[in-house]
């Protein structure tokens, strides 16, 4: 049988890494220059370190989604399912508490999810991922939705927005979810098989689903924003009011909700209306709390993740198809063996500069202008005989057709002047 990648996993091809690294390098700079340095984690954990996180109701404990191993030594391992917990397991083991506040880490890399693979969704998927640490207020919030927006729109991104809401604190969640059961309640033979799981471990979340059915009951009933109390909804509008300062756009929605039980007070989410019905590429929420429930103080937290396969399929309907600046400037053709070593010997030299491949092995000329026209590169250097004689490369413009002999201590000089 033909080796296949694992379904839900795919390979990122050499012709895929420029946008990948168009993409993080759109984000370093939005994120550095605004003061957050990048965390790199662990792609497995202690798996109590996801237990004391998620909790017990989350679609990663009651679907199953983790995936958790003991390994040889009798310890319980879970690949991340999703970068928020990790970081913070960082963040304390480090006594990252110390620095000054707010701390902000960014982290980027392969989570891990069972999930049933659809677009958008996949078993190995990457996320870009963003941490504000040690400040309670509003600022925090709107300064995590503002650079989420501001990152996409770096990538290349136009057509994107954010849908902003709160989940309340939780008494105010505690208050929906007893409304929403006795609401349900009747109905529950209607809802879908997984809401009616929802309904009995957390009811909030029934609001996420996407079947027609579970949308129809749900049609007239009251949204987790219209049992905000009157902390949560002055951080609301204190959110609210920064976002609009700033000019960044968004919409209220009121029946945002977190997939994960440890978010509180302000959620976001930011959409892209061109990838189908799954159109969210990310999103998140404040935290307060969970930091001290791993183990470490009583500091607030605020935070987002985004897909970035998500953000791919985005880009390609903007019509953004980055260019590979990392194309070969030079491609040498030997015509002769001796030109093979001189070839071979040239390019080591210029790589200090440059970016040089060459044939392998004597070619006349037409085969090696076709073989450095499928390299990609700028410029092809011919080398044989006469060219020995007169110590120059007949170098060729691949894409205007212009050759000239170039000496070959002129030779770097004329490839930077003509990039």
């Amino acid at each position: 049988m033909k080796p296949q990648a694992v379904k839900g996993t795919h390979d990122v091809l050499p012709d895929e890494q420029p946008l990948w690294r168009h993409l993080l390098a759109a984000v370093e700079l939005e994120l550095s220059r605004a003061g957050a340095r990048r965390l790199t984690t662990p792609v497995f954990e202690y798996s109590e370190v996801f237990d004391k996180s998620v909790g017990d109701s989350a679609d990663l404990v009651v679907q199953k989604e983790m995936y958790s191993f003991e390994d040889r030594g009798g310890r319980q391992l879970t690949l991340r399912p999703e970068f928020t917990a990790g970081v913070l397991r960082a963040f304390i083991e480090h006594g990252m508490h110390t620095l000054p506040r707010p701390v902000k880490l960014w982290s980027a890399g392969p989570l891990f999810r069972a999930e049933n693979v659809q677009r958008g969704r996949y078993r190995q998927f990457h996320q870009i991922n963003l941490e504000i640490v040690g400040l309670p207020q509003a600022l925090a919030d709107a300064e995590a939705v503002q650079l989420l927006y501001r990152v996409l729109h770096r990538s290349g991104l136009r057509r994107h927005h954010v849908r902003l809401g709160s989940v309340g604190d939780p008494q105010d969640r505690a208050a929906y979810n007893a409304y929403l059961r006795e609401q349900l309640a009747p109905k529950v033979e209607a809802l879908s098989e997984t809401s009616r799981r929802r309904l009995e471990l957390n009811p909030m979340r029934v609001l996420d689903s996407k079947a027609d059915q579970d949308q129809a009951l749900l049609v007239g009933l009251k949204r987790p924003i219209d049992f905000l109390g009157e902390g949560a909804r002055a951080h609301l509008d204190e959110v609210r009011g920064y976002l609009d300062a700033w000019g960044v756009p968004y919409e209220i929605d009121p029946a945002i909700v977190r997939g994960l039980d440890y978010y509180r007070r302000t959620a976001f989410e930011v959409h892209f209306e061109g990838i189908g019905a799954q159109s969210a590429l990310g999103g998140g929420g404040r935290y307060d709390g969970l930091i001290e429930r791993l183990g470490g103080p009583p500091l607030p937290g605020v935070g987002w993740a985004v897909g970035i396969e998500r953000v791919f399929d985005a880009l390609a309907q903007e019509g953004v198809a980055p260019v590979d600046e990392d194309r070969p400037a030079l491609f040498l053709v030997p015509l002769d063996e001796p030109a093979v070593l001189e070839v071979t010997r040239l390019a080591i030299a210029l790589r200090d500069h440059v970016r040089v491949e060459h044939s392998y092995q004597p070619r006349n000329p037409g085969k090696g202008l076709k073989e450095a026209d499928r390299s990609g590169a700028a410029f092809a250097g011919l080398r044989g005989g006469s060219e020995r004689e007169q110590g120059v490369l007949q170098v060729k413009h691949l894409a205007s057709g212009e050759q000239a002999p170039v000496a070959e201590g002129e030779l770097l000089r004329y490839l930077l002047e003509r990039r």
